[in-house]
């Protein structure tokens, strides 16, 4: 039998990539396995005409000098080798509406944020100070989002309705529809959506918003350029298929090749319900796998990636979320066959050599499994490979033009100003993120149970450990912070990691 490794990750997902560092900066033995070709999970990107188009990171939040995830980067030793390009100071994202010209600012800087609504919404100030102070409340109340590890989670803020304290803090029915308007960020449910899922998504845009110009990838180059330098092993083309138990310890895993790898540890940052099963679920109490089987899947999306023709088409220093209607915020998801899309988020990436024109620009809307279902016997992780047949690629390009003809409102002569079209839907995401059911951030929150789906890092089985948005909050910061929970559980109070949030 080999050596075995202190830690074995399975997963090369953000989650994944920084718990290696952190653990490997504890001196722990690590390796990363890896199914796909690429690491990076949700940071990954794709090339097509020689421009970079990211997956799942179309923008970034708290990356300024000493804010939350700049501090968490800084310690993984990444954070100073970061391309990014900040958003507009006064709107990093604009929410529209079909029929109305108005672009309404969600602004850098709380008192920015304030100032720049108030001058459409003049009778909401204190509607607007209620909401930012709550806003930060939220946050104040889960320790490691402030750097620290004081405190413990509270039940009472975890089931607080969001849609229901926007609505207690102002009757504006448009006001109320533009501070959910970036609902697309964490796939929100009106009736379902804890508070705190958008206030810790918000909150870390409206302390810093960026653009990564080299796309999310960067991220997991750093990170894995620091693995190396820490002593770690990072494998692709590895894909874990079953573990080896000693008791009730697993000792190693094997993967689809037949190469069997031995660990101390084992940490999964694939989906909870996938590691579940890998694992054995009589390994697991019946009331946890019932739980874990209830829980329900975020949206998905199709995304529609456009290379635009050279110094066409002016650069936005911003996101736009667009709805048909104010009530469309909350179920935007819930289109028919005659209204698709009812919404979509566009994120554009500037020209290299012509800064005021646009490069590129993704748009991506809520698409439903059950649209491409009658696909998903198949499978593909190939560039140009037709795995789903002509059927499939005329449903892609019916949506894309569709998308495109909503697009127009705000751009009327967009199709004139495309250099090339791809499109991607929830199979895309299934295949390479390896999602449930292509879904963009884990598994839904209830706030009317949510203790339901918060997921501890531990598990039944002693030396099994999980992280990544199944089990966590989603997006950079986190995972980032769902990483560091992780890694807490695994080294604890006598480590680097620890001592490092008591500063």
């Amino acid at each position: 039998m080999q050596t075995p490794y202190d830690i074995i990750i399975i997963g090369s997902g953000l989650g994944g990539l920084l718990s290696a560092v952190l653990l490997a900066k504890e001196g722990k033995k690590v390796c990363v396995l890896e199914k796909n070709n690429q690491y990076g999970g949700n940071l990954q990107t794709f090339v097509r005409n020689k421009i970079i188009f990211d997956t799942g990171v179309h923008y970034a939040g708290s990356l300024h000098n000493k804010q939350i995830l700049y501090r968490y980067f800084d310690y993984a030793g990444i954070a100073t080798d970061l391309e990014l390009e900040r958003l507009d100071p006064n709107g990093y994202d604009r929410i529209c509406f079909a029929n109305n010209n108005v672009e309404y600012p969600h602004a850098q800087g709380y008192d920015n944020f304030i100032a720049q609504l108030l001058s459409y919404f003049p009778e909401e100030k204190t509607a607007l100070m209620k909401y930012t102070q709550k806003l930060q409340e939220v946050c104040d109340s889960f320790p490691l989002y402030r750097f620290s590890t004081d405190g413990s989670y509270n039940e009472a803020m975890l089931s607080q309705n969001l849609n229901n304290f926007i609505k207690e803090i102002t009757n504006n029915r448009t006001l109320q529809a533009v501070l959910l308007g970036s609902s697309f960020l964490y796939g929100g449910v009106g009736e379902a959506t804890p508070l705190y899922v958008h206030a810790l998504s918000v909150n870390s845009y409206i302390e810093s918003a960026y653009r990564l110009p080299k796309g999310g990838s960067q991220i997991t180059k750093l990170l894995v350029k620091q693995l190396r330098r820490l002593g770690a092993d990072i494998y692709k083309h590895s894909e874990v298929t079953h573990f080896g138990y000693n008791g009730d310890y697993i000792e190693s895993v094997t993967t689809k090749e037949g190469k069997q790898y031995y660990a101390h540890t084992f940490l999964s940052n694939i989906d909870v319900k996938k590691t579940i099963q890998m694992a054995g679920k009589e390994r697991f109490k019946r009331a946890y796998n019932l739980r874990i089987e209830n829980l329900k899947s975020t949206s998905a999306a199709f995304s529609l990636h456009l290379v635009m023709q050279p110094n066409t088409l002016q650069y936005l220093p911003y996101n736009l979320y667009w709805f048909r209607n104010e009530e469309n915020v909350w179920n935007a998801a819930n289109y028919s066959a005659n209204d698709f899309p009812l919404s979509y988020m566009l994120s554009m990436v500037s020209s290299k050599k012509h800064s005021d024109y646009a490069e590129s620009i993704s748009v991506l809307t809520y698409m439903r499994f059950e649209e491409v279902a009658q696909w998903e016997h198949t499978f593909n992780t190939k560039t140009n490979e037709n795995t789903r047949g002509a059927h499939y690629e005329a449903f892609k390009q019916q949506r894309a033009e569709l998308l495109l003809d909503v697009l127009q409102e705000k751009f009327p002569d967009i199709r004139k100003h495309i250099k090339a079209m791809y499109t991607s839907t929830p199979l895309t995401y299934r295949d390479y993120i390896n999602a449930s059911e292509g879904s963009c951030y884990g598994y839904q929150k209830e706030s009317t149970n949510p203790m339901a789906s918060f997921i501890l890092p531990q598990t039944h089985i002693p030396n099994l450990f999980l992280t990544g948005h199944s089990v966590n909050m989603h997006g950079l910061l986190g995972v980032t912070i769902g990483a560091v929970r992780t890694c807490l559980a695994i080294v604890g109070k006598n480590s680097k990691l620890y001592d490092l949030l008591q500063q």
